[in-house]
């Protein structure tokens, strides 16, 4: 009975195009560098107005933060340094807060805080408020709209993090398909050329990374990449070192690749190919454990809750990926460049998928709830929202990988008068031997290992040629050989093509490996987003901290006036203690301008909250003595910005209203 092969040729090129507007549409939407750590609370607050200068600025993050001299800015009015440059670490228990000290005897005005920092799992974060001391003022301080880790060298940092998760999957998975599943494999040359360029690519990438770290999470400028200093202050932190690491391991694993596709391949003694199969599942295990060690010491599994436990979690779920998508990779190249593959080996895979499959589901599942937390994180953050794209991905993969399984069952192996791949090889290598290999073909012959190249054979050849010369005969015979294999690959490529269940499940596996690099772009856009748990926190924390500018301290405010009159002018100065929402003590102190008390007839306080529409709010203080005036349990109903208006009558016709607008909590 004839099968026909489903056709997916147009339903493959309408998954490409959807496959394309959804890398656009996550790539196009993705911050260039979205925080992990992220600012929960600020003493003063944003947009404070406090009477008199603190003693120093704290912010307090949600996660641990790398902190340099420069990390926290004060900038006055007209940009320049108000604060020592001495951070302090205020970090006490689950609490983040860090600290800078200001310089003393600030004037009046409103002051730019800037802070810039690095997160504990590699993402740089970067913000701006603002504070005023008396009352707010224009200020000159023109703060950068770069986003940290954005512009070029953000989106070549990015590439580059994209390419080490695929290079990794590649040469993680092809090596393991490779010994599990194709021994033969590996003397197949496009798969060795696959697993090598991977190899290749992982370096690439991390030394690439290496260099942009520097100007990745400072100045954002591409020439700071050479930079000695830089690279040399990088090399000290967290992630300078799992970089470092990883080109270490890598060193490991190109002497695996070598051993695999070179020793492995000349061993004709079944006990010791067993003893160097044994030998290097182990030691390529050690090894990608590693390297995806790399990843889980610098990224989201080293912070937050429960990393004891989330790291290894994280190295499993790496490896997994990797197993499946990178096999399959190797897999895709095998179906289309090499003469064949077993119908055995395709069936362990499919088992191997399977059980990778089984650890993403357990170790994703522990990883949502760690990095979610809730169900209105899943559906109300970025992150959780990632995350839902790439459970449904996972699940058009799995789809599509049963589809590949059906594929499997009908597949039917070629026939055993086939030529095998190491017959290929070793004919090859026998031609480059004689000196008349790939680098030598002549037109009409083609490389034995790319059955795409369809020969042409020369009719003018013939016996006769090779008596008239006996010089010629080796040559002739070694040409004449090599056409004859390349008619035969040939031949062997057009009956696999005409195979409708080889050619089904190429197709189906293409199809999966297309998904496949959606999957990965969706996963390096997730390690670069904000965690869900982390944005929700971040958000209760600005909520519970209220609108209050000035918190455990009075207010205290001077007001000048100057009622137009004789000893009409002098200054009130206002005290509100504790500052807060509910009973509060106020005084009034009424000076002369050379500081003396100034005695006048009549002073008056109201309270405004114009956001609320409440008030104004009459407060008649009591003369305590010559200028001073005080009340006692003066209601503040609810926190915001109060609008306090003093008046102040120093005769019977002078008087005047002065104000100033107080955050108070």
């Amino acid at each position: 009975m004839t099968t026909t092969a489903p056709r997916l040729g147009t339903a493959l090129a309408r998954l490409l195009i959807l496959a394309a507007a959804l890398l656009g549409t996550l790539l196009a939407g993705a911050a260039p560098a979205s925080a992990h750590a992220a600012l929960t609370g600020s003493d003063p607050q944003d947009g404070a107005v406090v009477a008199t200068a603190p003693k120093e600025v704290n912010l307090t993050f949600s996660e641990q933060v790398a902190m340099s001299a420069d990390s926290i800015r004060v900038l006055d009015p007209a940009g320049r340094r108000a604060d020592t440059g001495e951070i302090r670490d205020l970090c006490s228990g689950s609490i983040v807060r860090y600290g800078v000290e200001l310089r003393a005897g600030l004037p009046d005005g409103t002051y730019t805080v800037a802070w810039q920092t690095v997160s504990a799992d590699s993402h740089p974060i970067a913000g701006a408020f603002t504070f005023s001391i008396g009352a707010p003022s224009a200020t000159s301080v023109a703060l950068p709209d770069r986003e940290p880790g954005g512009g070029l060298v953000g989106a070549l940092y990015g590439i580059a993090r994209y390419l080490s998760y695929a290079g990794f999957a590649v040469l993680v998975g092809g090596g393991a398909f490779v010994l599990v599943c194709w021994p033969r494999g590996a003397g197949v040359r496009p798969v060795q050329r696959t697993v090598v360029r991977a190899w290749l690519t992982l370096t690439g990438a991390t030394l690439v990374m290496l260099l942009l770290r520097n100007p990745y999470t400072g100045s954002g400028e591409l020439a700071d990449a050479f930079d000695l200093a830089g690279l040399k202050s990088v090399l000290e932190t967290k992630t300078g070192a799992a970089l470092t690491s990883r080109l270490l391991l890598l060193g490991a694993a190109a002497l695996f690749v070598a051993v695999l596709f070179g020793s492995y391949t000349r061993r004709t003694d079944p006990k010791e190919k067993k003893d160097l199969v044994f030998g290097l599942g182990i030691g390529g295990t050690v090894v990608a454990a590693g390297i995806a060690g790399t990843w889980a010491l610098a990224e989201h599994a080293s912070t937050g809750i429960q990393p004891g436990i989330a790291m290894p979690v994280d190295i499993l779920h790496l490896l997994a990926v990797a197993t499946w998508l990178g096999g399959l990779t190797v897999l895709l190249v095998a179906l289309y460049r090499t003469p064949s593959v077993e119908r055995a080996a395709v069936e362990r895979f499919s088992k191997v998928a399977f059980a990778s499959v089984a650890v993403l589901v357990a170790t994703g599942i522990y990883q949502s709830w760690r990095q979610v937390g809730s169900w209105s994180a899943l559906t109300g953050t970025r992150y959780g929202q990632l995350l839902l794209v790439k459970i449904g991905l996972m699940g058009v993969l799995v789809g599509i990988a049963w589809i590949s399984r059906r594929w499997t069952q009908r597949l039917a192996d070629l026939p055993s008068t086939e030529k095998t791949d190491e017959e290929a090889v070793e004919g090859t290598e026998n031609d480059e031997t004689s000196g008349t290999g790939e680098a030598g073909t002549i037109s009409g012959a083609a490389p034995d290992d790319d059955p795409d190249i369809v020969p042409s054979v020369d009719s003018g050849a013939g016996p006769d040629d090779s008596d008239a010369d006996p010089h010629i005969a080796p040559e002739r015979a070694a040409q004449l050989a090599r056409q004859r294999a390349a008619v035969a690959t040939a031949r062997r490529k057009r009956e696999r093509d005409a195979d409708p269940e080889r050619s089904g499940l190429r197709r189906s596996v293409l199809t999966e490996a297309a998904v496949a690099v959606v999957l990965l772009v969706v996963t390096t856009v997730l390690t670069a987003t904000e965690p869900g748990r982390t944005e929700e926190e971040a958000g209760r924390s600005t909520a519970a901290s209220g609108p209050a500018a000035v918190p455990d301290r009075p207010v205290d405010i001077r007001l000048p006036f100057d009622t137009g009159g004789v000893d009409g002018k002098g200054v009130v100065r206002l005290s509100l203690d504790p500052g807060r929402t509910g009973a509060n003590g106020l005084h009034l102190y009424v000076e002369r301008p050379d500081g003396k008390p100034l005695d006048v007839p009549e002073i008056k306080v109201a309270l405004t909250l114009e956001a609320k529409a409440v008030g104004p709010l009459p407060v008649a203080p009591d003369r305590i003595q010559a200028g001073h005036w005080s009340a006692s349990g003066v209601q503040i109903p609810m926190p915001g910005e109060w609008r306090i208006q003093v008046t102040v009558r120093t005769s019977d016709i002078d008087q005047t209203t002065i104000d100033k607008n107080v955050k108070i909590g």
